[in-house]
């Protein structure tokens, strides 16, 4: 009975053909997916039932479909898990979602994952353009929904370019003004790559005066934060920093990929836990998300250069490669950021130039009879590469992903097979392999706290009024098939995929059907004037 109440009231939110059916008719929806084992996001509990659809609506997730109920189409779900689509809250999706070609907007190594929603500009990369971003996504078919953060990095560089130096009164106000305008215009929120540059130049004075800016239109405050590791103020300040901002600009805060990077951090995941967990329990709202993977993925020059030799771009860097006066201070850094890193051992090339993809630093070096740092030097003037290092400890990233306010992302990027098997590795290695998490807390982890941590309505849960994002995956056989040698095989297992109601994979293939759409966030009301 209360199945049936909560199906009819979630009428009011469907296409108006609905109520024009005579009163006695059977409602005829669009599919029905019958038989699953429904994990709705709001419940560890699954049910074994059907979820309705009409339109790009949600009718009923339950037990069984009510009798006033007809469908077009049934899909038999016995056997396969179904649940809210997932949601990725980190990705580097940008260029492909914006991309000329139709299939890469397709984001098929996302769908093929069950992933229904990307989030874009994270790590201070995204552009304060939300509207004409928004515009671009709305007039061609992109696979995935989009929500968008407005980044730091090219606020920060419209007014001070690459170089390192402090903004002045009236620059920070034209920063402030990009924000204003993206927040206004459906950003999520403020995101920081205080670790790349030009933005790690800045101070956390500047950060917090955004992120104020951010907090006025009621958005979050998302971090690369500025050392994962120790390369200058160390993981534990870096949290600190995110915390005092949080404090100082009154708004959510959250740690972009949150991990313990290298050997003199590595076992430090319960102190970090430890002290978020003390923030939270005292009002502030803080949240991280992680990946499944010991290796993270960045550009070889971010790994090894120290960050004043980076200051004026990459010009300004292979100018200092042959600058006797700093060869010491380069070199030294260099090598400490290697051993940071674990050695060359732990560096493995993996997109940009060719005859290095494939290699570790110690390959390289070993080829041509040279030091690890002057085989980086070598590799370096010939260009920036992507790598793959492996810097993290297993114990590390099983910590973080227990924790419930800790939300699974891809942080995808070329050459690392997270692009196109995170969902698909977290399920198959830390749910199925290991126990480590129970299927109900990946399915929250992966939906329904994301969307609500991020504020994206009526998404991430399966409710009736609802948008459909949905996946249904074989539980026996849902897993990841990229590799860091292969790291572009797609996922198997997910048999169905719905964005908006639209079947995006069906039968385990993807339909070329592009029903995603940009996801903006409301501003705080009169904060835009």
């Amino acid at each position: 009975m209360q199945t049936s109440l909560i199906a009819l009231a979630a009428l009011a939110f469907l296409a108006p053909s609905l109520h024009a059916q005579p009163a006695d008719a059977p409602v005829e929806l669009d599919l029905l997916l019958r038989g699953g084992t429904v994990y709705t996001g709001d419940d560890d509990r699954p049910v074994v039932g059907d979820v309705g659809i009409a339109g790009d609506r949600i009718v009923f997730a339950g037990r069984a479909m009510p009798a006033q109920f007809k469908a077009k189409r049934t899909i038999d779900a016995t056997g396969m898990v179904v649940a809210p689509g997932f949601i990725d809250a980190h990705t580097h999706a940008d260029t492909d979602l914006h991309s000329n070609d139709a299939r890469k907007r397709l984001n098929i190594p996302f769908l093929t994952q069950g992933v229904t929603t990307a989030v874009i500009g994270n790590d201070g990369f995204g552009g304060w353009d939300i509207a004409a971003q928004a515009q671009r996504l709305r007039a061609v078919p992109v696979g995935t929904n989009v929500a968008m953060y407005v980044g730091f990095g090219p606020v920060r560089t419209s007014q001070l370019g690459e170089a390192n130096r402090q903004p002045t009164p009236e620059q920070l106000e034209a920063m402030g003004r990009h924000v204003s305008q993206a927040m206004c215009e459906g950003a999520l929120g403020l995101s920081t790559g205080l670790f790349y540059p030009p933005q790690n130049f800045s101070k956390t004075e500047e950060v917090i005066a955004l992120a104020k800016v951010a907090a006025r239109h009621g958005g979050l405050y998302d971090s690369h934060i500025r050392d994962e590791s120790m390369y200058n103020i160390g993981l534990k300040g870096s949290i600190d920093e995110v915390i005092r901002i949080g404090h100082e600009a009154k708004l959510p805060v959250h740690v972009a990929h949150i991990k313990a990077l290298g050997v003199d951090v590595q076992g430090q995941s319960g102190d970090i836990i430890q002290r978020i967990e003390r923030e939270r329990a005292k009002g502030l709202d803080i949240t991280a998300d992680h990946y499944p993977w010991t290796a993270s993925s960045t550009r070889f020059s971010a790994a090894l250069i120290p960050p004043w030799a980076i200051d004026g771009g990459r010009a300004a860097l292979l100018q200092r490669f042959d600058d006797a006066a700093v060869q010491e201070r380069l070199r030294g850094g260099m090598r400490e950021n290697l051993r940071l890193r674990g050695g060359p051992d732990a560096i493995l090339f993996s997109a940009g130039r060719t005859k290095y993809v494939g290699k570790t630093l110690a390959q390289v070096a070993k080829d041509t009879n040279a030091d690890p740092v002057d085989a980086a030097i070598a590799v370096l003037r010939d260009g920036d590469l992507m790598i793959a290092s492996f810097n993290q400890s297993d114990d590390d990233v099983r910590a973080f992903m227990k924790r419930p306010w800790v939300m699974t992302s891809s942080d995808s990027s070329q050459g690392h097979p997270r692009a196109y098997g995170t969902f698909a590795r977290k399920y198959e290695q830390y749910v199925v392999k290991e126990h480590a998490i129970s299927l109900a807390q990946f399915v929250r982890s992966s939906s329904s706290l994301t969307a609500d941590t991020l504020g994206l309505v009526q998404r991430g849960h399966l409710r009736p009024g609802y948008y459909a994002d949905v996946v249904v995956f074989d539980p026996a056989r849902f897993a990841a098939r990229a590799t860091y040698t292969q790291p572009t095989l797609l996922s198997e297992g997910v048999r169905t995929v719905l964005v908006n109601g639209q079947l995006a994979v069906d039968q385990g293939q993807p339909t070329g059907v592009g029903a995603g759409r940009p996801l903006l966030r409301t501003p705080k009301a009169g904060s835009c004037g």
